[in-house]
């Protein structure tokens, strides 16, 4: 007699790609619970600092869900109530020198080329943009269509919507395990309240998908990547966009696990500048790094000479979850029928959400996605060592804390 099911699906993450997993199958018509052993973007997406980019992202299948969560986005900015605090301020990514705004007009090219929307800023149009940039650049490209949100209250805000159209949100309830029928088939969850029944169960559990997977008998390599930001003092509007140096795009695509910092600078609806970016692969190491702080101000300052004298209040830091090929897993798991997975983001979970809650909400219907899920396919990395020293592009910076224990949380 085949189980019986209450719900069409389980979602385990409350951060901003389960959120936004769970606002796009309830909508769609789906039956819905998102389950999470902490709060709603308790983890990785509290840690967020928000950005929805498409300029750091070379031509590719990330690229493509670049661009499809972009428009998304800009629909939800329209659906959603403001607090989320969407800001289409577009990106100013600028070269200190000739040979590297050479290399960003090569890449520019590249993505426009993928339909990016770019457009070069010579050296004395710099200040148009930005007046407060340091002398001496080179020049810049300007992408208007990178923008930026306020990770946990969107994570909010995608939850109370999918709540309105009859999901439920059961936080403070830790997965356990996840129940199998003949040959393997997900059939829901144990937590430590009970069990749910679902035909189908979505890893959106962030940096920790794959304990998750494994509770499925699936291997997914998911791994954490630090990142430190600082946040100033508020100030006036001194940072009109996401402002970032050229050696950042190629950090992003950096197989290096050591410590890695490029400058990226932005100022916030309530007044204060963030500041980042850095990168390096310690698991789950929370150790404060002056170090690390020092060269983020420093860098901060190269760029806009005017924050020098300006105070930082506090430092975040926080885990990116990230696969070693650079892409998300995201879609069905055949290891495990009705396993779906939508994790491995790394720090562009914030910007990709849309379009991975989207494409999941078709898959799990049995409908053709608006993207080919096969770039993402969970289990591409069955039979393969992952690939040694290779981290995923990041999307956006951490500016809050993330508990090495770890909360179901994609972002």
């Amino acid at each position: 007699m085949p189980t019986r099911h209450s719900l069409d699906v389980v979602i385990v993450g409350a951060g901003v790609v389960g959120a936004a997993c769970a606002y796009y199958a309830s909508r769609s018509g789906l039956s819905v619970a998102v389950v999470d052993r902490g709060s709603v973007a308790g983890g990785t997406t509290g840690a967020g600092e928000g950005n929805l980019l498409v300029s750091d992202k070379e031509p590719g299948p990330e690229l493509d869900l670049a661009l499809l969560s972009t428009r998304l986005w800009r629909e939800l900015a329209d659906e959603l109530p403001p607090e989320i605090e969407f800001e289409s301020k577009g990106g100013l990514v600028v070269a200190s020198d000739e040979a590297r705004l050479d290399a960003l007009s090569t890449f520019a090219a590249k993505q426009a080329a993928a339909g990016v929307t770019v457009a070069r800023v010579p050296a004395d149009r710099l200040h148009d943009f930005e007046p407060h940039l340091a002398p001496g650049l080179a020049g810049a490209f300007h992408y208007p269509q990178d923008a930026q949100v306020q990770p946990a209250l969107a994570a909010a805000h995608l939850l109370r919507a999918a709540r309105r159209a009859g999901a439920v949100l059961r936080l403070g309830e830790e997965v356990t395990a996840v129940l199998t029928g003949p040959g393997g088939a997900v059939r829901g969850v144990r937590t430590d309240r009970g069990e749910l029944s679902a035909p189908a169960v979505v890893n959106a559990a962030g940096t920790w998908g794959g304990e998750l997977a494994a509770l499925a008998g699936a291997d997914l390599p998911v791994m954490p990547r630090r990142g430190f930001v600082l946040v100033t003092e508020p100030l006036p509007r001194l940072v009109r966009h996401k402002v970032y140096a050229a050696d950042y795009v190629a950090d992003v695509a950096s197989g290096s696990a050591a410590l890695q910092t490029s400058p990226v600078v932005e100022g916030t609806p309530s007044g204060p500048v963030l500041i980042g970016a850095s990168r390096e692969r310690v698991g789950f190491d929370r150790t404060l790094r002056v170090e690390v702080l020092r060269r983020l101000a420093a860098g901060a300052a190269g760029l806009f000479p005017v924050l020098a004298g300006v105070r930082v209040l506090r430092a975040y830091h926080g885990f990116r979850p990230y696969l070693p090929d650079h892409l998300p897993a995201i879609g069905p798991d055949p290891r495990a029928p009705g396993l779906f997975h939508a994790c491995g983001h790394e720090g562009a979970g914030i910007g990709l959400a849309p379009a991975t809650g989207l494409l999941l909400a078709a898959a799990i219907r049995g409908e053709r996605p608006a993207l080919d899920l096969a770039p993402f396919r969970p289990d591409r990395f069955t039979g393969a060592d992952p690939v040694p020293g290779t981290d995923p592009l990041p999307g956006g910076e951490p500016r809050g804390h993330a508990d090495p224990r770890g909360h179901h949380d994609g972002a």
